[in-house]
């Protein structure tokens, strides 16, 4: 897929060590200009190196959109691995680098990581992001459905305590 002059392009990573430092930094860049994804500003690169270090599992899928060159986002799925729960996933961690977003590039994460669910034999997703945050519109223009709001949920990454949405699509 070809955005502007750019070529997009989006692969499963399945080792981090070639790319902890670009992946931290984009962890580390985004948190800091304020995205709700489980750490708080400011982040340091250490902490979020420490958190790569740890990301893969064999439940975890985790998909990287490359601009060119450049890593512009990325998206996990968890498989559930509970004895009742083997026909649901998670998505955790969209993230887009900002210099890269309103491209389409979330979306495209979103739809690779649906279709390997499917291909894994799960039927249904779940996720959970802040309420009022910009992706609230693309999950629900993806076909996610608002399951609930839980108020006071988790802090910010300023450290003021948000709603979240919880989200569920039958796939």
């Amino acid at each position: 897929m070809n955005i502007g002059n750019q070529k997009l392009r989006i692969e499963e990573l399945l080792n981090i060590n070639e790319h902890l430092d670009e992946m931290s930094g984009l962890l580390v860049k985004v948190v800091n200009e304020g995205a709700s994804i489980g750490f708080l500003s400011p982040m340091l690169q250490s902490t979020s190196e420490e958190y790569w270090r740890s990301a893969l599992n064999p439940h975890v899928v985790l998909y990287v959109a490359w601009m060119d060159d450049v890593i512009a986002g990325t998206v996990q799925l968890h498989l559930c691995s509970k004895q009742n729960g083997t026909n649901r996933a998670e998505i955790v961690k969209m993230m887009v680098n900002p210099e890269f977003r309103q491209k389409g590039i979330a979306k495209k994460l979103m739809q690779t990581a649906e279709k390997r669910a499917k291909e894994e034999g799960r039927t249904l997703l779940i996720l959970d992001t802040v309420e009022g945050a910009p992706s609230n519109h693309l999950y629900a223009s993806l076909g996610f459905i608002q399951g609930g709001r839980i108020p006071d949920y988790a802090a910010s990454p300023y450290g003021e305590l948000e709603a979240t949405i919880i989200y569920y699509k039958k796939i």
